[in-house]
């Protein structure tokens, strides 16, 4: 009860935070999808833990023929699977893609496929880049994403059981509780590099290693305007957590198994002695509900602009969705059936969302305020990009009551009211180039944002 009483008050007094998110069926008959993603075009590929790459059209139709079946080199079962999909920058003209695939011993494996002369149909034939012994069966993490450097990450779990028993995610000489970072663009075998940047690189420890004390990293994303990093990490017993850093700060320890998100967890061994750790910006405790977080995407599409700046993650026993600014501010929808797993991004931005029990594709929307009310409550801000003066024009319905400025990390940098007239003037003069976030109250209380280039 005291929950609910927040959030309303919440809704009461901030706008932005009174969105009604809605699931709307996409895409449907799908076995333990487990992956959505997309190759720089209107498709989408929908991993099946199973061990086929399926693709879904535009008007959510699905290809009869799957893109890709693996089923007969995996192993499945629990968390093992085929769980992984991510495209090369340079699809378009190379055709390569990359799977994280956990094969008949169990073990992971990171192998390079390409598309056919079809471009609906892969060839068959992969080269396997690297393989990771798993001591269990479980915590194999299976994320693989291109970061805005070019390089290939990979999430890899702590190798499963209990309390991370064998110490690995703290184990610098251990490729699994870390996030490695690869160069895939080597013509010689194993046809990857280590990028120098690595922290490893040239001294004691994995060159692959990126960063290291994840216990089981399931999805990981990059914000499409700033590239910063996300990673949902699942927890032990107690709480899930949320990550977020610069996507250039190399060598970040984010503290498992001495650390469970901000408590400590196991204090033996070299964890009396650990420094530096980077603790989450959200954590969730189980008595939520959560069990297993489903990390997603900071929101950058037009369509819903009371979602733009916002992550968007989910967890696998809770049914729904939670949203988190910048910040850490972090608040959750109404209870949804299903059990949700991954995430998925269009071209556009838009986010959709799997779930694997019914193994249904939703898109993801916002029913708090129609296309139709948003473009009468828009107000007009220019010249965009600005330099010196920013003006903020009054909508159709509204008039500006208060404006506030925010930088890419979420740190408020300008703040003021508004007189109830036509068109306000705001000095930007101050403030140094780059991109800002223009959040602005109207007299209703209600808050719309604006997406706003400073020269």
């Amino acid at each position: 009860m005291k929950t609910t009483f927040s959030l309303l008050l919440l809704c009461i007094f901030n706008f932005t935070w009174c969105q009604t998110i809605s699931l709307q069926s996409f895409a449907t008959g799908f076995s333990s999808p487990v992956e959505i993603t997309h190759a720089g075009d209107s498709r989408f590929f929908v991993v099946e833990q199973t061990g086929r790459i399926k693709i879904v059209n535009s008007n959510g139709t699905v290809n009869a023929t799957p893109f890709l079946n693996l089923s007969t080199i995996i192993s499945t079962g629990g968390e093992r699977g085929l769980l992984g999909l991510a495209f090369h920058p340079n699809y378009s003209s190379n055709g390569y893609f990359f799977v994280n695939y956990t094969n008949t011993s169990g073990n992971t494996v990171i192998a390079r496929y390409s598309v056919s002369a079809n471009p609906d149909i892969a060839n068959t034939t992969g080269t396997i880049l690297m393989t990771i012994t798993q001591p269990f069966s479980n915590h194999n993490g299976g994320c693989l994403k291109f970061g805005p450097d070019g390089y290939l990450y990979i999430a890899m779990g702590d190798g499963g059981s209990a309390g991370d028993p064998g110490n690995r995610a703290q184990n610098i000489n251990d490729n699994l509780g870390k996030l490695l970072r690869i160069d895939v663009n080597s013509t010689i075998a194993p046809f990857y590099i280590n990028p120098p940047t690595n922290p490893y690189v040239g001294i004691a420890g994995n060159d692959e290693i990126w960063a290291i004390g994840l216990r089981n990293p399931w999805k990981f994303s990059f914000d499409k305007l700033n590239g910063d990093l996300w990673i949902a990490d699942v927890g032990q017993g107690v709480w899930e957590e949320i990550n977020k850093v610069s996507p250039t700060l190399a060598g970040v320890n984010y503290g498992w198994r001495c650390f469970e998100a901000n408590a400590v967890y196991n204090n033996t061994g070299n964890c009396a002695t650990i420094t530096g750790t980077t603790f989450p910006l959200v954590e969730i405790n189980h008595s939520s509900g959560a069990c297993s977080i489903t990390g997603g995407y900071v929101y950058r599409g037009s369509t819903y602009p009371n979602l733009v700046g916002k992550y968007l993650f989910s967890d696998y026993c809770l049914g729904k969705i939670g949203m988190t600014t910048l910040t850490g501010v972090t608040t959750f929808s109404s209870t949804f059936s299903g059990n949700f797993v991954s995430f998925g991004e269009d071209l556009n931005g838009e986010l959709y969302i799997s779930d694997i029990t019914s193994g249904t594709i939703y898109k993801i929307t916002d029913t708090s305020l129609s296309n139709e009310s948003f473009e009468k409550n828009r107000f007009s801000i220019y010249p965009n990009p600005g330099k010196n003066i920013l003006f903020v024009e009054k909508s159709a319905n509204n008039y500006p009551t208060e404006i506030k400025m925010y930088d890419v990390n979420g740190k408020l940098v300008l703040q003021q009211t508004t007189e109830k007239i036509n068109q306000n003037k705001i000095d930007i003069s101050q403030l140094v180039p780059g991109f800002y976030i223009v959040s602005i109250t109207n007299d209703n209380n209600e808050i719309s944002q604006y997406k706003l280039v400073v020269e």
